[in-house]
């Protein structure tokens, strides 16, 4: 998933983003530690994942709160 689909994406899809792959990295870590882990690329790629997504979210985060300091002229 690229930052540009994941930018079109309300805050709502986003957490629910975020939630669907951690329990995704819970599973992988399972499979890992069982020794059934068929692709370990696939960890590197959730967990980058995962911070595309909550960066998205934080710079949002700060643009809302930068939004509601600016002087009102």
């Amino acid at each position: 998933m690229d930052a540009a689909e994941l930018v079109k994406m309300d805050d709502a899809s986003l957490k629910k983003q975020i939630d669907d792959l951690e329990h995704e990295m819970f599973n992988l870590r399972f499979q890992r530690a069982a020794g059934q882990l068929t692709n370990p690329h696939r960890l590197l790629q959730v967990r980058r994942d995962i911070a595309r997504v909550k960066t998205i979210v934080r710079a949002r985060q700060i643009a809302a709160g930068a939004a509601m300091k600016e002087p009102v002229r």
